[in-house]
């Protein structure tokens, strides 16, 4: 089955990613799904990084990418866009949020996911994905995956 091209579609925000592979595999699944990838400074690499674009491979060209030096920079760029934040310690399943065309993905980092301050800060709904008691955290690019494809089903592509 393949995806439809959406009219507005989604945006996977990456705040202070570290790892450049993790990175390059958002930016793999934003080429493939129509995605947008925003990232937010600091970045733990450069976007040059050799591992970055290897694990993007040949899809690089195929990718919307914007960059912003902070999280309020971004707000500021996107000021009516409706967010998902996303955390591990959420109360809020994603499968209880109603995703739509044009919805703002927002992951933090992978060593300290969304702060806080972020997270309190009135800027988007909060939502986690579902895992077993006494697990830390899934891999950001693996909880990108899950939480693109299951905003894309509910929106029907």
């Amino acid at each position: 089955m393949l995806l439809k091209v959406l009219a507005s579609p989604l945006n996977i925000v990456l705040v202070s990613p570290e790892i450049p592979p993790n990175t390059g595999n958002v930016a793999r699944l934003c080429a493939v799904t129509g995605s947008k990838l925003i990232l937010i400074e600091p970045l733990g690499f450069s976007i040059a990084d050799r591992d970055l674009k290897r694990a993007g491979l040949d899809y690089w060209d195929k990718v919307f990418v914007s960059l912003h030096k902070s999280y309020d920079d971004y707000l500021c760029a996107y000021p009516s866009a409706v967010r998902v934040l996303f955390s591990a310690r959420a109360e809020k399943s994603l499968y209880q949020i109603a995703f739509s065309p044009g919805a703002h993905l927002v992951f933090g980092s992978e060593t300290r996911g969304l702060g806080r301050a972020l997270l309190t800060g009135g800027s988007g709904e909060v939502a986690g994905i579902p895992m077993l008691p006494g697990r830390r955290s899934l891999n950001l690019s693996t909880a990108v995956g899950i939480a693109t494809y299951e905003a894309l089903r509910q929106i029907g592509t």
